[in-house]
């Protein structure tokens, strides 16, 4: 099977198929698509990655996860790190966008390059297409801060995390809180911003308070500056919450500065709450709840080097325990 075919099936030129498989950010959605159904159709492999697999083990897995849009995925990546150290394996790392706000095109091929032994895919979430063109390839894959039927996944517990926020609040009397985040682009996917507001809801609700009593905030960029612009316009909602709860430390950074800058005394008029337990929450002396990322990310490479062992069954999975850490902005 050759790209000539490939080109010709899907109705364009040799140029469009290369670019569809190695940069497909250059490439239109649409057309996109068509040529990976075509290769999938075809069970086309590029030449070079045919010559790569034609070799007994590889030994080159792949990361991908939105690095430069959340530092958190660059700790979970030392994690990956430190359980491949000593292995035989090379670590290939591929940055993608957030997925909340664009798809990621390089996510969906991937799977065709023949370029991979085993994939880690970490905070994007899994089409079913994707996940059906992984099985098709035979591609080994761990999933992390991300779920699907099927595949193994390490993931920490957001629902608790949103939770143990919750009943900390409530303990002290705050009856108004606002989730500030950004936006998510599709409603086909459970995210971690959409647990940790269902646990905070359930402390609310088992504080006696209503599910109301939580506003969601969209801040206009994922930063620093949006957060620093976003708190004034919380502080001119009616009525003003009492607490608000960022979806990562650097959110609350923002927050926090923002709200300081109008005068308010944090947590005399509001109190600020982060996510992560980064270094930053130290020494802003945040109240955060600290998630495991190192572990997550050395027990998924470990589950994805079993799995090209043949040593494990293809569909653990393990939620581990964040905790929350109580400090002067709460």
């Amino acid at each position: 099977m050759t790209i000539y075919q490939v080109a010709e099936r899907a109705g364009v030129s040799i140029a469009t198929v290369s670019h569809a498989l190695n940069r497909p950010d250059r490439v239109g959605a649409a057309t996109r698509e068509r040529v990976l159904d075509v290769v999938d159709e075809l069970g086309f492999t590029p030449k070079v990655s045919a010559v790569t697999l034609a070799r007994q083990g590889v030994g080159r897995i792949g990361v991908l996860a939105p690095f430069t849009s959340y530092p958190s995925y660059s700790t979970r990546l030392m994690g990956v790190l430190e359980a491949s150290a000593d292995r035989s394996v090379d670590v290939v790392v591929f940055d993608v966008p957030s997925v909340a706000a664009a798809p990621s095109p390089l996510l969906r091929t991937l799977p065709v390059t023949g370029r991979l032994d085993g994939l880690l895919i970490m905070g994007a979430p899994l089409e079913d297409a994707m996940a059906r063109r992984l099985a098709k390839r035979k591609l080994a894959t761990v999933l992390v801060d991300s779920f699907h039927e099927g595949l193994s996944w390490v993931n920490v517990d957001d629902e608790a995390g949103g939770y143990q926020i919750g009943a900390h609040l409530t303990e002290r009397g705050h009856t108004s809180l606002t989730y500030v985040s950004q936006g998510q682009r599709s409603a086909e996917y459970t995210s971690p911003a959409q647990l940790r507001r269902r646990g905070l809801i359930r402390a609310l609700e088992g504080a006696g308070l209503p599910a109301e009593a939580l506003r969601h905030w969209i801040v206009p960029s994922n930063d620093m500056r949006g957060a620093h612009a976003a708190a004034a316009a919380i502080l001119a909602l009616d009525p003003v919450p009492t607490a608000v709860v960022a979806h990562h430390d650097v959110l609350a950074a923002g927050l926090l500065t923002g709200f300081r800058a109008a005068g308010c005394q944090v947590p005399g008029d509001i109190a600020v709450v982060g996510y992560d337990g980064s270094d930053l929450s130290q020494a802003l002396e945040l109240t955060t709840v600290e998630q495991p990322f190192a572990e997550s990310g050395r027990i998924a490479a470990g589950l994805l080097l079993d799995l090209l062992d043949g040593a494990a069954r293809p569909d653990q999975h393990i939620n581990l325990s964040p905790r929350l850490i109580a400090r002067a902005t709460s």
